[in-house]
């Protein structure tokens, strides 16, 4: 399509301008719930909010694995750990290197528990609660900086977005 004149570029303004937000706003939340990204809000939606760039951790191997072994991790990084329903969950530290916040939730992805600082190397078990489906680990100290804990809500494409305390649609 041609555009010619004043006032045909005039009367097009405002439906590009629509086009424009409408593309902004999808791939915004797109962006917000990719199997990449964790992104928290305070509790009820108050608050501020983080994100972090997440490898998933959802077969055996992988959540057995972790982040052992590694030496350091970007600022905005972490490793969330996807479990089929929610259950009692434990970590430690077992050949991890770098101190580490746990951020314990359950099914509907509201904050249970957050351990910070766990120690690198310690082997004394970290119980996060009964009913946990999701961990997310992050660099030691961060979740207290930001503003992470119990309430808090995770928004992510894993999940169950029916029961979700923050679901992508939103």
């Amino acid at each position: 399509m041609t555009v010619t004149g004043t006032a045909n570029r005039a009367a097009l303004r405002p439906l590009l301008c629509a086009a424009l937000v409408a593309a902004l706003a999808a791939g915004g939340a797109a962006a917000a719930c990719s199997e990449d990204t964790a992104e928290f809000r305070g509790k009820d939606g108050a608050g501020g909010k983080a994100r972090f760039t997440v490898e998933i951790a959802d077969e055996p191997a992988e959540v057995q694995r972790g982040l052992m072994h590694r030496e350091s991790m970007p600022k905005s990084a972490g490793m969330l750990f996807i479990y089929d329903r929610a259950q009692p969950i434990g970590f430690w530290m077992r050949n991890t290197l770098i101190p580490l916040d746990m951020i314990f939730m359950g099914a509907d992805g509201t904050v249970h528990k957050v351990h910070e600082n766990a120690v690198p190397l310690d082997e004394t078990p970290i119980f996060g609660g009964r009913e946990i489906q999701y961990v997310l680990e992050i660099n030691g100290g961060l979740a207290r900086m930001l503003g992470i804990g119990p309430g808090s809500e995770l928004r992510h494409p894993a999940i169950d977005q029916d029961i979700a305390a923050w679901p992508c649609a939103e």
